[in-house]
């Protein structure tokens, strides 16, 4: 099975202008803990609730401080013709649990080990995933 036919291809953002307290409310309502940073379509980098934690509120900032001065940039992505098994060991090894789909420099999608999880016959792998996530990272 290819990570297009589970992802998420409807996927909200924001900018990298977006402000930090209008980023929170938009992970309340969509009850989602990141949303993918684009510009022009192009993916800039994602936004997570760890990072208006770790960067935003830590370091005191303001909510009106937009979102890509705390943004993560280094991004894992996939394609949309990656095989389901290749997108969950990525996930698992890169201990991510969402997985933001790119074509030709542009977000298409997104991919969480919960969708994995429902929609894959084969959903040990989600589980697989989630343990070796959940597993403190190793620093070097």
């Amino acid at each position: 099975m290819k990570v297009k036919e589970l992802m998420t291809a409807d996927v909200e953002v924001c900018t990298v202008d977006t402000p930090i307290l209008e980023v929170a409310a938009q992970m309340r309502t969509l009850n989602v803990g990141s949303i993918p940073v684009t510009e022009n379509g192009e993916l800039s980098g994602i936004i997570t609730d760890r990072d208006i934690v770790t960067r935003g509120v830590a370091d005191q900032l303001s909510l009106d401080t937009p979102v890509g001065k705390i943004l993560s940039k280094q991004m894992i992505t996939g394609t949309p013709d990656m095989d389901i098994e290749e997108a969950t060991e990525l996930m698992s090894s890169k201990q991510i649990r969402r997985l933001p789909i790119v074509e030709n420099n542009r977000l298409v999608g997104i991919v969480s080990l919960g969708d994995i999880a429902v929609k894959n016959s084969s959903n040990h792998l989600a589980g697989e995933a989630i343990e070796d996530i959940s597993k403190p990272a190793e620093y070097n």
